[in-house]
């Protein structure tokens, strides 16, 4: 019987970095893990993207420097890709 593989600490830092990978893959920058395929789903994509907007909202003065500095960085790439996503699907 095969090791189950060891899951890295829950953290900030792994919070975040699963909703961007999310994001990623509802805006078709990376392929669905599941699937193997790339699909563009705008509707999932703003609800991530809008759940980290709550969080960054929430514990403004409450995050260390780096992981305020990620959620900007995330937040900022996600909304970017966004915009993108959304001029392809209208074009």
């Amino acid at each position: 019987m095969s090791q189950p593989e060891k899951l890295p600490p829950a953290s900030f830092s792994f919070l975040v970095a699963t909703h961007a990978a999310q994001i990623s893959t509802l805006l078709g920058q990376t392929p669905n893990p599941m699937t193997g395929k790339t699909e563009v789903r705008l509707d999932m994509a703003k609800h991530f993207i809008d759940t980290l907007t709550i969080l960054e909202e929430k514990t403004k003065g409450n995050l260390t420097a780096d992981e305020a500095s990620l959620l900007s960085a995330v937040l900022h790439q996600a909304r970017v890709g966004y915009v993108a996503a959304a001029g392809n699907k209208q074009a």
